[in-house]
């Protein structure tokens, strides 16, 4: 049996991550959490009123300090974390960096909010958390690319949960004492299974809020002393081999110039209210329909596309071709582009059970030949604009139900919502 490591590699991200200092943090760095934070909040506010969240919150029990945002009653810090975290990432719309992949947003600042609330850490704490958690979690993705994924794991539950403990652990101020213990005991609270794709189950779209709640509670855990294992990322029974059946891979990709180089400035936000590798494709549909093409004239549709997105987005291409219901609809590529060809968009109204049973889309949806985007619009070659997500937001926001002058509160606060004493009332019901 190996001896331990003098440092294992969770005792180096907690030392990289409590050195962080919110004086220190680049432009760049904040204006990216507060992006993160804009996003968040509208997609949150867009699912308050979905048949999952209301199954959620009926199932949970209300009472705490906390905020569920677009809801009226408080929660604990943990079930608020899993309320938020759920929808925010319910419709497929929210961030994601594609090295992984890996949906980072909607784990960490669910969790980094109802942390900070709870234990009354202001703005500056809020923004130290939101930057090492998302970080923390983009570069987690990379230490074995895809293999979490392709060992039937959702890796935005396995690595958010560890993100989240990070994020709520510097939020809340920890030692790096804590912060490892907790980093050990989020070990054994990840996991989350993608069956969901089988039939169009519910069960991602819980998978963020379960990681960020997991987080906070493992965060508690090791402020109060409970011990995790050091090297549960690396370790022969770690993380790693338990999710990607591997421990060979890049651990220096975590730490290497943590708080220098943010890979966190490369995350995509979805124009489109879909799963992240659907992007292009909806894109070059609605560029042949910008042509003239038109539905009826469409007798074959040829894509390109990767085997690492075969198994999930195309097969068994029969379901692929015919949905079960209007989530499962989300996963299948050849049903993004019939919708995006037949409807003109691929926002949250294009995805219903209506368009689900549409034949029109679904005769399209059979017959997928060609137009080609090598990247996802939104991402690094070809970003957002801070005005395309404040725009995004906004259509968010009234999608559930709140009024233009409502949203626009809440935008008017962004610029000093790190600046000040953490409240989030005006986020409520």
């Amino acid at each position: 049996m190996n001896a331990p490591p003098a440092q294992s590699v969770a005792e180096g991200l907690a030392d990289k991550a409590s050195a962080l200092r919110w004086e220190a943090l680049p432009a760049a760095v904040r204006e990216r959490a507060e992006q993160l934070l804009i996003d968040v909040v509208g997609l949150c506010v867009a699912a308050r009123g979905t048949d999952y969240m209301r199954a959620l919150v009926a199932a949970v029990d209300a009472g705490g300090v906390c905020t569920a945002i677009g809801h009226a009653a408080t929660y604990d810090a943990g079930t608020a974390a899993l309320i938020n975290g759920t929808a925010a990432h319910g419709e497929d719309f929210d961030d994601t960096f594609e090295g992984g992949p890996v949906h980072s947003s909607a784990v960490v600042i669910p969790a980094v909010l109802a942390a900070c609330e709870r234990f009354g850490r202001d703005g500056r704490a809020a923004l130290l958390g939101i930057a090492a958690g998302v970080e923390a979690t983009c570069r987690l993705s990379m230490i074995i690319p895809k293999a979490i994924h392709k060992a039937g794991f959702h890796p935005t539950s396995v690595l958010g949960t560890i993100g989240a403990a990070l994020a709520a652990s510097i939020a809340m101020g920890l030692t790096r004492r804590q912060a490892v213990d907790a980093l050990g005991v989020a070990g054994s609270m990840a996991g989350g299974i993608i069956e969901y794709l089988a039939e169009g189950a519910w069960t991602k779209r819980m998978h963020p809020g379960w990681a960020a709640q997991a987080g906070i509670a493992a965060a508690r855990l090791g402020r109060n002393g409970f011990l995790g294992p050091r090297t549960v990322l690396e370790g022969t029974h770690g993380l790693f081999h338990g999710f990607a059946r591997s421990v060979e891979g890049d651990y220096g990709v975590l730490t290497d110039r943590f708080g220098e180089k943010w890979f966190m400035d490369t995350i995509t936000f979805k124009p489109y209210a879909t799963g992240t590798m659907n992007q292009p494709y909806v894109d070059c549909a609605l560029r042949l329909r910008a042509r003239g093409v038109r539905t009826e004239d469409v007798r074959e549709i040829l894509c390109e596309t990767a085997e690492g997105y075969v198994h999930r987005l195309w097969e068994p291409l029969a379901s692929k071709h015919r949905p079960a219901n209007a989530y499962a609809a989300k996963f299948s590529t050849p049903f993004n582009i019939a919708v995006a060809f037949a409807t003109g968009g691929a926002g949250l109204s294009a995805f219903t059970e209506a368009t689900a049973r549409d034949e029109r889309v679904l005769a399209l949806a059979s017959k997928v030949r060609e137009e080609r985007q090598p990247h996802i619009r939104g991402g690094a070659h070809e970003p957002l604009t801070r005005a395309e997500i404040e725009a995004k937001f906004r259509g968010n926001c009234e999608h559930g139900g709140w009024t233009g002058e409502r949203a626009q509160r809440f935008l008017d606060r962004v610029p000093r919502f790190f600046d000040r004493p953490l409240d989030l009332s005006l986020l409520r019901a």
